[in-house]
């Protein structure tokens, strides 16, 4: 049997995960063999927390090419040799998980070709839509999956139902059987605080499907990401399962700093301007805080059809992220960031 996703956790934390690739990779896997010796951007030696190569996380899937969040962006992503998959987790009005990056319906869904919703719409956090915790999972299931970005193309609009939690962990149990491999996924916790204070606090079915998916331990294939640092200390009083702090660029002045996020994390998620100028690419020394704290770093998103500057393709953008020594870069583009490990890689054995 074959592992997904394999990482040595830092000096002192209780477990550790084994990286290598399943399915049809398109690029050198992480393994524990890699040194950690300095790098530059053309032939790098890894300068990852543990001298690995970069893990590629499928952003919802490989969302550039199908829907995000449906069985078939994640298919898609596995097949191509992602390392990790990503899965985002709001409620329902019923109190079911379900797979969406937003609280809201109208980008992501066709719920607006729904009569029988109509007056469900209503203004929300200065955001008028349709709300996934006015409707019950049933009236969920009734809608159907589209690309959030029209530019990408309509082509596998409306085939997909939105997924329960379950439902994700079904799949990957069944992909995993199938190719006789562990598969590593990242669930986000979306506004865990926001769906408290309405009754549908996460924290308890979140929990009973790591119970009822043997997810529930430290060395378990998952790590467990939100924005709410305070959601994230209250699930690691709960359980030992490894988590990732996302960072939105606010952690500091809310009295995080990397040794207190250590303290409950084991990955720390920032956007990826925290870790180099917009301007110049110039570093600006996170990744080398983070490492040092103990910090694996994840950081998100890189997009083939939009690319950040000041880079000009997504490739270059790759290349340069991969050089300031993350651990790991969330894309919608999977089978981009895998050819550009695999091209490094192979100069740096060279």
């Amino acid at each position: 049997m074959t592992v997904k996703f394999s990482w040595a956790l830092a000096s002192g934390l209780s477990a550790s995960l084994m990286l290598v690739a399943c399915h049809a990779p398109q690029g050198e896997a992480p393994t524990e063999t890699v040194d950690h010796v300095g790098a530059d951007s053309t032939a790098p030696h890894w300068q990852t927390l543990k001298g690995q190569a970069p893990l590629i996380i499928a952003h919802r899937g490989a969302s550039g090419e199908r829907p995000e969040h449906t069985l078939s962006a994640y298919k898609r992503a596995l097949d191509q040799g992602a390392d990790i998959i990503e899965p985002d987790l709001v409620m329902t009005r019923d109190g079911v998980l379900i797979i969406r990056h937003d609280g809201y319906l109208s980008d992501s869904t066709d719920v607006a070709n729904h009569p029988e919703f109509a007056d469900r719409r209503r203004t929300l956090f200065d955001h008028e839509d349709w709300w996934a915790i006015d409707f019950t999972l049933e009236e969920i299931k009734t809608l159907r999956a589209r690309q959030t970005r029209p530019s990408r193309g309509e082509d596998f609009d409306g085939q997909d139902e939105v997924l329960t939690f379950e439902e994700f962990l079904d799949f990957v149990a069944s992909e995993q059987a199938a190719c006789d491999c562990t598969i590593t996924i990242e669930p986000e916790v979306k506004a865990p605080a926001e769906h408290a204070a309405v009754g549908l606090d996460p924290m308890g079915p979140l929990l009973a499907a790591l119970h009822a998916y043997d997810l529930n331990r430290a060395d378990a294939p998952i790590i467990i990401q939100s924005f709410d640092p305070e959601f994230l200390e209250r699930l690691n009083a709960e359980s030992p399962v490894r988590l990732a702090m996302l960072d939105g660029g606010d952690l500091a002045e809310r009295g995080y700093d990397m040794d207190r996020v250590a303290s409950f994390a084991e990955v720390i998620a920032p956007y990826k301007y925290a870790l180099y100028s917009e301007d110049d690419g110039s570093p600006t020394g996170y990744v080398e805080a983070a490492h040092a704290a103990g910090l694996y770093v994840h950081t998100w998103t890189v997009r083939d059809d939009d690319v950040g500057a000041p880079f000009v393709t997504s490739d270059e953008e790759f290349r340069h992220i991969f050089g300031l020594g993350v651990d790991g870069v969330f894309t919608d583009f999977p089978a981009t960031g895998l050819a550009v490990r695999a091209d490094m890689s192979q100069a740096q054995d060279n």
